[in-house]
């Protein structure tokens, strides 16, 4: 029986644009995760050989497959049509696809491509809360604090000084890019940790708690600045909402550990088909990421708590392992996606609207490294911590950094030059950051075991667990 794509009928996908013949964004899509899933296989071994990160292949392998090099997962937003799409161009010689349709297959498949790499990157989060522990990040919070305040000040301020006074840049677009200096990408550090057995270490639980609260600090300061951009003014109803909603919803994460966990295995112990322990511990995840985006804070925040909570109940071991295969399949498409839209271009010095780009981006990167790697002396009471290690794991702007610059591209506040600078600083510490702390964290003593014991220490039983550093590549 011959399968016939044009029998099919998706009407989610049709109504992603007016014009796009589902089948065919169907085929797009389906072509563009083989090229993903390639892409993250190759680069995350290749990455493995060489003693590195896998997620830092998968970073590399979507820069090849992406805008950079062989174009063939390109999205719209950095400026791309269907005309620089390998994908498309296959499509509309096998498929008889006029340019206007093309078009629209090709919006609506990077958006759903763009979708299915934001929902890798909430479970990649409620993953990393799974395997997290609340009582030790409480126990850092002081320090983690500290590291995030001193994170988010130091790179924000000596941004927006320097670029007003070396370069002379107006004072918003100087504010916006210093905004964009105070990212930290917790998805990107905590795969990284996971990957090296350092994601329960003193040093990891802190630099986890300084990300997600400069994550928080990162939405208000960009919340700040945009209104300063678009209005000319900073609405201070709008700061004070936002900073009450964030630590209201963390707090009350933490205080819904205590009361929901016992309701969760209840409930979980009472279903009896497949999946009765992941499904509803993912609608959990997915609920609370909701409640994150519905008060203006990041989905990832909420997915995050959400893993957070989990860790409190007796199913944790389990639902961490039937987690485990999901994001083995939707985490790739976040991290190949992230190096996809990473455009080099902006790197060529040829160009001479580059050069003053290239200029004010070697500024902006030695402050975005200097401003975070000074966040590990800001530990107090632990002499026996890596700060190094601690200053290393708040690099890496990743998919936070490239938020803040496409808001400042929409708002429409940036130059050329200061737009290319910002993105050349977001793909430096972005790679720089997995090698960096595979350097700076020496290897674990027990990093061969495959698997270790821990106490629960609210039921004083052992637990016997997977090890990160047993697992496969995610």
């Amino acid at each position: 029986m011959q399968l016939d794509f044009t029998t099919f009928s998706l009407p989610l996908l049709a109504t992603a644009t007016e014009t796009a013949d589902s089948s065919l964004v169907l085929a797009a899509v389906l072509l563009s995760m083989v090229v993903i899933y390639l892409a993250s296989k190759v680069g995350g071994e290749l990455s493995n050989r060489f003693g590195l990160p896998p997620v830092l292949g998968e970073l590399v392998g979507g820069v090849v497959v992406g805008i950079s090099v062989l174009h063939l997962l390109v999205f719209p937003e950095g400026g791309a049509d269907s005309s620089n799409s390998v994908i498309m161009t296959f499509l509309q010689t096998t498929g008889g696809l006029n340019p206007d349709a093309a078009d629209a297959v090709f919006k609506a498949q990077s958006e759903v491509i763009s979708i299915l790499a934001e929902l890798g990157v909430i479970i990649l989060l409620f993953e990393i809360g799974l395997e997290s522990n609340i009582k030790d990040l409480i126990a850092v919070g002081i320090q983690a604090s500290v590291v995030a305040v001193v994170g988010v000040t130091v790179p924000f301020a000596a941004g927006t000084v320097g670029l007003m006074t070396l370069f002379g840049i107006p004072a918003v677009p100087a504010i916006f890019a210093g905004a964009a200096l105070t990212a930290t990408s917790i998805g990107i550090t905590s795969k990284v940790l996971s990957e090296l057995g350092r994601l329960n270490s003193k040093e990891g639980q802190i630099i986890l708690g300084a990300a997600v609260i400069d994550d928080v600090l990162g939405i208000i300061v960009l919340a700040v600045v945009a209104s300063l951009a678009k209005e000319g003014s900073v609405d201070v109803g709008k700061v004070i909402y936002l900073i009450i909603s964030a630590s209201s919803f963390l707090v009350g994460a933490i205080v819904l550990g205590n009361l929901f966990s016992n309701t969760f295995v209840a409930i979980a112990s009472k279903l009896k088909t497949r999946g009765g322990l992941v499904i509803p511990a993912l609608v959990f995840a997915f609920v609370m990421a909701y409640f994150a985006a519905a008060i203006q804070l990041e989905a990832i925040l909420g997915s995050f708590a959400a893993g957070l909570v989990l860790d409190e109940t007796d199913e944790r071991v389990e639902l961490q392992k039937q987690v485990i295969p999901i994001a083995d399949i939707l985490v790739p498409i976040f991290f190949v996606t992230v190096g996809a839209k990473t455009d080099l271009g902006v790197l060529n010095p040829a160009i001479p609207s580059n050069r003053e780009g290239l200029v004010m981006a070697i500024f902006l990167i030695i402050v975005a490294i200097l401003g975070k790697v000074v966040t590990g002396l800001s530990v107090f009471g632990q002499p026996q911590i890596n700060r190094l290690a601690i200053g290393v794991g708040m690099i890496p702007r990743g998919e936070v950094g490239l938020v803040f610059l496409g808001i400042g591209s929409s708002i429409g506040i940036l130059s050329k030059p200061l737009e290319a600078a910002i993105i050349m600083m977001v793909i430096l510490t972005t790679f720089l950051a997995p090698p960096l702390l595979r350097f700076v964290f020496p290897e674990p003593t027990t990093a061969t075991a495959i698997e270790e014991v821990l106490l629960d220490n609210s039921s004083g039983k052992s637990l016997v667990i997977e090890s990160p550093d047993s697992r496969d590549d995610k």
